[in-house]
């Protein structure tokens, strides 16, 4: 029998007057100590989440801010460590966060749902600025109301809301630090990466009242981008809304997300993760268009299952969906021992590997497997606190490193965390980016989802032992019954990072019955070292499709 916990039996306030943070953390700890299925139920209303009385834990999270020590210490309003089968249920509520907070975090569990409910942060850190009028030498410019601002010596200075614990902005940036542009045009319904040209070239600031800021300029040239949105931000990935890390059976759904802070959903080390009938989508009533300050799921070293269904991805400030494990490169080796170290600056801290399992080694140069053992120790970073080396371990095999492995040249790859994979019935836009980035051996499937005005690939498939570290190779991908609307070109691509042809890197593809309506001639297909590959039963109008197809054996275009 399910037992209920009521959050409001614990102080939470359901008006949304005080903050429910204490009362929630009350709650969670006695849902922890009761036996059986246990729901978390807040009762319909309106809840406050400050960061002030959240638990603070250390962790590390991937693709954030990898070994950096001043964001090592996280937040989140929905802390869930170390339990089974509790189900946090909003009962159509709305969450409102504060700061730099995370929404939930699930560590080392089982058998957790969190569902229903609305959540939004009251100053996201992507300010998202709306041309809301142009002319001989300025622009008006229009602020979302939950963003405060200063004006001062003609600088503008964005602040985050202020911590009722301090008195003090939780943050902020000045426009020389919120670099990091994209352009959103809400009329064409497209989003890209580009240059700020807000405040170059200024010659004064005024703020006008009513979050409308005047800015003239030096130069006498009318500009043509009334009515685009220019979403600013500073890149510091400092922390997840969502993190899934050690946990198995976890599943997201009937969430309305206006914005996820600091970067999206992560699912690391994990078995068995679900998101489902949720819409991440802006406020667009308030001037809001950016709803993830980065990636919005990023399911990185994940086994068993990955199910992605029916969610609306709007507006991201990177991929909304990026599957992928960690290539670690080889540093040192010794008999049945391996030192490895995480390459990229957002990656580390957390460990990679537990005994029992499968390694495979890679070479950097052909991106090929050389041969696989099982683990059977590790010496690394724990992922709760910095008493070890945060970018290297140590693994130790049940055999002997291949004798071809040399440090700086080959890469390694937990085989048992590379997941099946089903991604259907969802819908993209206002993506700056790909929507869709897979590398998993396991089954996958890619169907009956609507991809619209992609600035980039729209599905991309690499296995990268260069830049970010993403791996590793796909063996059966199904790609099929889906709509690429408006796409950018290639609309599907295959890139491996190999720099040498031989064996082919991925296997198994099947493109089948899908659309793709172009806005004129592009690449609808590019692959590069993929045998096996099918395509065939696709429609395509709207241009005249091209394909580049390298080093790929065995293939069918029909």
């Amino acid at each position: 029998m399910t037992q209920v916990v009521d959050v409001t039996a614990f102080g939470a306030d359901s008006s949304g007057v005080k903050d429910s943070t204490p009362a929630v953390v009350d709650a969670i700890a006695h849902a922890c100590d009761l036996s059986g299925p246990v729901r978390l139920l807040f009762p319909r209303g309106t809840y406050q989440l400050y960061p002030e009385h959240a638990i603070e834990r250390e962790f590390y999270i991937s693709n954030t801010v990898g070994a950096d020590p001043s964001h090592r210490h996280k937040r989140f309003a929905f802390l869930l460590e170390d339990l089974a089968d509790l189900t946090v249920d909003g009962d159509g509520s709305t969450f409102q966060l504060h700061g730099l907070l995370g929404l939930f975090a699930v560590v080392r569990s089982e058998r957790v749902t969190i569902s229903n409910f609305a959540f939004d942060h009251s100053a996201p850190k992507v300010v998202d600025v709306t041309v809301a009028e142009t002319g001989p030498a300025y622009r008006v410019l229009s602020i979302p109301p939950g963003n405060p601002y200063l004006v001062a010596d003609d600088q503008l200075t964005f602040l985050g809301e202020t911590s009722p614990a301090t008195g003090t902005p939780y943050w902020r940036h000045s426009t020389d630090e919120l670099w990091y542009c994209q352009i959103h045009d809400p009329a064409a319904q497209r989003t890209w990466r580009g240059d700020n040209p807000l405040f170059t070239d200024v010659a004064r600031l005024t703020d006008l009242g009513d979050h409308r800021i005047r800015v003239d300029y030096l130069s006498e040239i009318t500009t043509e981008d009334a009515g685009l949105v220019y979403q600013l931000r500073e890149p510091t990935r400092d922390t997840a809304a969502g993190f899934i890390w050690e946990s198995s059976q976890v599943t997201v759904t009937q969430l309305k997300a206006g914005y996820l802070h600091g970067f999206g959903i992560v699912g690391q080390l994990s078995t068995d993760i679900t998101v489902t009938g949720n819409e991440f989508h802006a406020d667009r009533s308030i001037g809001r268009s950016t709803a993830a300050f980065a990636d919005i799921l990023q399911l990185s070293g994940v086994r068993g299952a990955v199910t992605i269904t029916g969610n609306l991805f709007d507006g991201a400030h990177d991929d909304p969906i990026n599957v992928h494990g960690t290539y670690l490169e080889v540093v040192d080796v010794a008999g049945e021992q391996a030192g490895l170290r995480y390459m990229h600056h957002e990656t580390a801290g957390f460990p990679q590997f537990h005994p029992g399992d499968v390694v495979e080694f890679v070479d950097k140069l052909t991106m090929v497997g050389v041969g696989q053992a099982t683990v059977t120790a590790v010496d690394g970073p724990t992922g709760t606190d910095s008493s070890k080396p945060l970018t290297t371990m140590t693994i130790t095999l049940d055999r002997a490193v291949p004798e071809t492995v040399e440090p700086g040249e080959y890469v390694v790859e937990n085989v048992t965390y590379t997941p099946a994979v089903r991604i259907a019935g969802n819908t993209f836009r206002n993506i700056p980016t790909r929507g869709v980035l897979l590398t998993t051996r396991g089954p996958s499937v890619i169907e009956h989802n609507v991809f619209d005005g992609m600035s980039m690939a729209s599905i991309y498939v690499s296995a990268d032992a260069h830049q970010w570290y993403e791996s590793g190779p796909v063996r059966d991908l199904v790609v099929r019954g889906n709509q690429f609307l408006r796409p950018a070109t290639p609309v599907i691509w295959f890139d491996p990072t190999n720099q040498v042809e031989g064996e082919p890197v991925h296997r198994g593809v099947r493109i089948e019955d899908n659309e793709f309506r172009l806005t004129g001639d592009g690449e609808v297909l590019r692959a590069k070292s993929v045998a096996g590959l099918v395509f065939t039963g696709n429609r395509v109008v709207g241009g005249e499709p091209a394909y580049s197809i390298t080093g790929c054996p065995d293939v069918t275009v029909e």
